[in-house]
């Protein structure tokens, strides 16, 4: 059976993951239909810090948890969908260059198809 292309994603840290940069970050975006704004540019940096500390394996209800508590003051989950409107787990993981978490793809854990 062969794997998907999101399956591949999760498990697996992209060999350019210290290799992303901004530019790459606002093709993806764009790609994404996303505008980065300051605000797109620190949960990107957030999830990229979290991934380094805790590896491509945490898991999406993890990962949106704790994206969740470090906008709490601002709305939370709200403010990540307001930011990333197909997912904040899934959209904002492929704009920064990480894997996908595992689980990414449940509708409860921050993705939207």
């Amino acid at each position: 059976m062969q794997q998907t292309t999101l399956e591949t994603e999760r498990n697996t840290m992209p060999r350019d993951f210290e290799n992303w940069s901004r530019d790459k970050a606002i093709e993806l975006a764009q790609q994404e239909g996303v505008d980065l704004t300051d605000a797109h540019w620190e949960i990107l940096l957030f999830l990229r810090d979290h991934c380094r500390a805790n590896g491509p394996s945490c898991s999406a209800r993890l990962v949106l948890r704790a994206m969740s508590n470090h906008v709490k003051k601002r709305g939370g989950k709200k403010y990540l969908y307001s930011l990333f409107p197909h997912g904040p787990v899934v959209q904002a993981c492929r704009i920064a260059g990480i894997p996908l978490p595992p689980y990414a793809l449940d509708l409860s854990f921050g993705s939207v198809h």
